[in-house]
């Protein structure tokens, strides 16, 4: 009967997905609401996620060169204004302290809703010569912004995130960086998150405020809407211009730094829930999942079953599991880990303990009962395909060592497999307007890159252009929207 019900408190996917992710982050106990709309407890079944994907990540970053510092939390009003295009960008979100105490402040202060500004004003004192460059920093934090709508990890008022932000003696350098922490996203969503993600350049008209360039990675969710998962931008030297960040060459003359920007959020979490869950839960990709194998002893009460279940909890945390076999990776050292074990010796029933252990994604769970004992075996269940394995215990190390990477891999390929058949193509736009009232996905498409299309398509389909991908397709030689000369093939789609 509970087994029963903790499936039930579940709304099925196809019956209303908005539901299901709902449910979901709150069955499994990710978040919880808080007295402060739009803002979320993040539980530490949820916390315990983005500790792994930030220390996974900090990892990769360090590997590049990247440093992490710590930026004020506020920004004075004059400081936020001294880049146009950035301040209206980010106008209709930015929270504002007016007092300090009972005392009105001389001067509003802004809570970060991201901080190029303060690393502005930062690096204007940092760098003199070339000789400080370049200055490769990132910094994990919150920030805060205004949402009309909010849903948990997806859309809140506060949030947490990384964001680099780096300063170049030339623009080559900058656009170097930007690219390379974009690939280096990309990689990560696919090997750690088994997330597959589009690569490719933001429009002028969604790019970021006060950026010359944006590039983005994008992913399908389940549900066939797109979710901008990462983000790189180049700022050029109009950030510099704006707050007089200039060095001496080595000619002696100034010039003025190049700027990149680029962050990842607590959004990644969503994603993975909307990626890969079903109607029973989450699934966790083994690589962020805080419990990757659950013992479940069967009549734990058994003479020696409990005794049983430590020694393979034991024996399995000290195995290390390699993700990158028989891969090339430019993380190859970064891609180990130990086995994350724990024995479910609750009282409750094993009916119950399965259900619980697949609503939160347990990549792996292992069943071990007398009669296992007595045949010097246990059972192995894939949360991915439901399949069961036996296996002696005298092999559990090298088999669940095998079954971690190849729910891992085969997580991504299925997810892989979802997003390419959920993509279509348009050649005009009656079949670019039928695919998106008869489909849901991806449609790639041309554009003459005039704004005006982009316009239309979101006013009257509530679509908008993804990324232009690095993998140009030449679908057709006009315009999806107005006919005509083709200038980009644009991935189209609803988003989150």
């Amino acid at each position: 009967m509970a087994e029963k019900k903790l499936v039930e408190a579940i709304t099925a996917m196809d019956v209303d997905f908005a539901q299901w992710y709902t449910d979901v982050v709150k069955k499994a106990e990710l978040v919880d609401y808080t007295s402060v709309k739009g803002c979320m407890v993040i539980k530490p079944a949820g916390y315990a996620i983005w500790e792994l994907i930030q220390k996974q990540m900090d990892e990769r970053f360090k590997e590049t060169g990247v440093e992490n510092v710590y930026l004020p939390v506020f920004i004075p009003e004059s400081l936020l204004q001294k880049e146009k295009d950035h301040v209206e960008g980010f106008a209709p979100e930015v929270a504002w302290v007016t007092h300090g105490g009972l005392q009105p402040l001389q001067e509003r202060l802004c809570v970060r809703p991201t901080s190029e500004t303060l690393f502005c004003d930062f690096y204007k004192n940092e760098v003199q010569s070339y000789r400080d460059l370049p200055k490769v920093y990132n910094q994990w934090c919150n920030v805060v912004r205004w949402e009309k709508e909010t849903r948990p990890f997806l859309r809140s008022r506060e949030f947490l995130w990384q964001e680099g932000h780096t300063a170049h003696a030339t623009e080559e350098e900058a656009k170097e960086r930007t690219i390379q922490m974009l690939d280096l996203y990309a990689d990560f969503c696919e090997q750690v998150l088994a997330m597959p993600v589009i690569k490719g350049q933001k429009t002028d008209k969604e790019k970021f405020a006060g950026a010359t360039e944006t590039y983005t990675i994008e992913a399908l969710m389940h549900d066939g809407k797109a979710l901008q998962s990462g983000t790189s931008h180049n700022f050029g030297d109009g950030f510099a211009r704006a707050f007089e960040i200039q060095y001496t060459d080595k000619e002696n003359k100034l010039q003025y730094v190049h700027q990149t920007s680029w962050g990842t959020t607590t959004r990644l979490i969503g994603a993975i829930i909307m990626v890969h869950g079903d109607d029973s839960g989450l699934k966790l990709p083994p690589r962020v999942a805080p419990v990757q194998v659950q013992i479940i002893p069967i009549r734990q009460q058994a003479e020696g079953v409990l005794d049983a279940a430590y020694e393979l909890r034991d024996r399995l945390s000290g195995v290390v599991v390699d993700y990158a076999s028989g891969r090339d990776s430019a993380f190859h050292s970064l891609e180990q880990q130990n086995i994350r074990v724990r024995v479910d010796d609750s009282d409750k029933t094993p009916g119950w303990k399965f259900s619980e252990c697949e609503m939160r994604g347990i990549p792996l769970r292992i069943e071990i009962g007398p009669k296992d004992l007595e045949a010097g075996k246990c059972v192995l269940v894939r949360r991915d395909t439901a399949e069961k394995i036996e296996c002696a215990l005298a092999e559990v190390e090298t088999k669940v060592a095998e079954l971690l990477v190849s729910i891992q891999r085969d997580m991504l390929e299925r997810a892989r497999r979802h997003r390419d058949e959920h993509t279509y193509e348009a050649h005009d736009y009656d079949e670019f307007v039928r695919l998106f009232r008869e489909k849901s996905g991806f449609v790639k498409a041309m554009w003459c890159g005039e704004q005006a299309c982009e316009d239309k398509i979101k006013e009257e389909l509530a679509v908008t252009s993804r990324c232009m991908p690095f993998a140009q397709e030449q679908i057709a030689d006009t315009c999806v929207c107005c006919g005509g000369a083709a200038k980009k093939m644009v991935y189209w789609g609803r988003a989150y």
